[in-house]
């Protein structure tokens, strides 16, 4: 025979499966990545001891200034994100969550994820390179470019790469003796491309030093979100764009702004 429950006594037994449901999703992975600022490197120096960008073929000059890529870093693909790591990363200023299939659209093995990651790196140092020497009407059977980036993978720094083979080729100076810093996928006829992460990158950059910061202007929005101070944005679209803000920038011209 069943007795009657109390009110608190109901209560507690309808709430018993909501409490095992939140104890589940505490300790059980979600498919999410936490990302924060990762390392810059100066495309116009050199990286773990190595010149990021190497030319033969066509007179350089040397540079000064610098022209930081920017990254950042994810847990991996195989790494098991609980519900409490997503909310102390959510409310974090210096982290973010991000769909892990967004940071990790190959899947899950590590293994094809640097792979993959390789082939796209090699993908946009080449257009990075046809792009650049199109911009300065130069032959590609004449000149050879060779970009170096240790333990870097994917797109996102296709922009930069074209504006450092430039600055070492074209006579003048791109970055004014200053620190910029960028991100932006680039195609072989100079369409810059968005890439995510912006906000984390823009951490970086400032943090290693940078006073501008070249972003696709699709992403103003999320740049402008959590902007450090002291970082200055110039929205991008094109090669041509970037070069002609960064001229403007030197000589006190009109910069475009997000």
């Amino acid at each position: 025979m069943l007795s009657r429950l109390t009110r608190p006594q109901a209560l507690a037994v309808c709430a018993l499966p909501a409490v095992a449901l939140l104890a589940t999703a505490a300790f059980a992975p979600l498919p999410f990545s936490v990302a924060q600022p990762g390392m810059t490197a100066n495309v116009l120096g050199e990286n773990r001891g190595d010149p990021v960008i190497t030319v033969s073929g066509a007179p350089t000059r040397k540079t000064t200034g610098q022209l930081r890529m920017t990254t950042i870093e994810a847990t991996g693909p195989d790494t098991r994100v609980s519900l409490g790591k997503v909310i102390d990363s959510w409310f974090a200023t210096d982290k973010a969550v991000m769909p892990r299939d967004a940071v990790y659209p190959s899947g899950d093995d590590v293994k094809e994820i640097e792979s993959y990651n390789e082939q796209q790196m090699k993908e946009s140092q080449n257009a990075a390179t046809t792009a650049a020497l199109n911009h300065l009407d130069l032959d590609a059977a004449d000149v050879d470019v060779t970009l170096k980036l240790a333990e870097v993978g994917g797109p996102s720094a296709g922009l930069l790469f074209s504006l450092g083979i430039i600055d070492k080729l074209e006579y003048g100076d791109l970055t004014g003796g200053r620190t910029i810093a960028g991100t932006g996928t680039i195609t072989p006829d100079g369409e810059v491309g968005a890439v995510g992460g912006v906000p984390l990158k823009t951490r970086a950059a400032r943090r290693d030093g940078a006073t501008v910061f070249l972003v696709p202007k699709a992403e103003c929005s999320d740049a402008r979100s959590e902007l450090p101070a002291g970082l200055r944005l110039i929205p991008v679209t094109t090669l041509k764009g970037a070069v002609s803000a960064l001229r403007a920038l030197e000589s006190g011209g009109k910069v475009p702004s997000c």
